[in-house]
């Protein structure tokens, strides 16, 4: 079974073809060109493949731009789907009151996350999402601020602070503006993470694995305290989960 897959996130947006669980081929791009005349009918002729089903599955969490792949596709033979179409709760027990207000990149990324029956899932996003399963079941999460999106902020909202890329080497302040921007988000989101992490888990007596996702993953597994395990593909994992229950 051929299939095709996507996240739609705020920043970015992947969209895969699949072989039942197997990534075959995967494309990465900004959101924003969702909105850009034939872009979509140009990536998903390049997964034109033998036997590919015509129903393609999206987590989503901007309505216009699935809105928007729905319209560029509405002459073809596919039909355009998103995850909260399902009863969801058939693959995962969501313990929170209003579903909706929970993303859907955050139900897939426990979906998946599942399997290891306790865990914490960390994703930087567009935010910073922590994502709790505990015995299987989503319990809820934390939201804070996105580093690339804080980092962005800071810089247009101010006159001389410019943009600068994070690396974690910073064994001391600043002697420079890019060191000293480097050294309070470093240190910043090191003392942020960690302790919602302690917030989270301190009661826990239990085994559980905390996974990273996302743009700073690799670097703040070098920071982070306690063990850690990084699944850029957690996500994709998730949609195709619901992809292979429902359709």
């Amino acid at each position: 079974m051929n299939y095709i897959i996507g996240d739609i996130g705020n920043t970015s947006t992947r969209i895969c073809l699949l072989n039942k669980s197997k990534i075959l081929k995967s494309v990465v791009f900004n959101t924003k060109k969702i909105f850009l005349r034939g872009f979509i009918k140009k990536i998903i002729k390049k997964f034109l493949i033998k036997n590919l089903r015509k129903e393609i599955l999206f987590s989503c969490v901007v309505p216009k731009a699935l809105k928007n792949i729905k319209k560029s596709l509405k002459k073809t033979n596919y039909d355009v789907l998103e995850i909260k179409k399902f009863n969801l709760k058939k693959l995962i027990k969501i313990n929170i009151k209003n579903l909706k207000q929970l993303g859907s990149d955050r139900i897939v990324n426990s979906i998946e996350g599942k399997r290891f029956k306790n865990c914490l899932i960390i994703d930087f996003g567009t935010a910073t999402t922590f994502d709790i399963v505990k015995n299987g079941i989503y319990e809820g999460g934390v939201i804070a601020p996105g580093i690339k999106s804080s980092i962005k902020n800071l810089s247009q909202t101010t006159a001389l602070l410019p943009m600068f890329d994070l690396r974690n080497k910073q064994t001391s302040y600043g002697k420079n503006t890019k060191d000293a921007l480097n050294a309070g988000f470093i240190w910043g989101y090191d003392g942020l993470i960690n302790n919602i992490i302690y917030k989270i888990t301190k009661n826990w007596k239990m085994n559980y694995k905390i996974i990273l996702t996302g743009g700073y993953a690799n670097l703040f597994k070098k920071i982070i305290k306690r063990k850690t395990i990084v699944d850029q593909n957690i996500t994709i994992k998730g949609v195709s989960k619901v992809y292979q229950e429902f359709l």
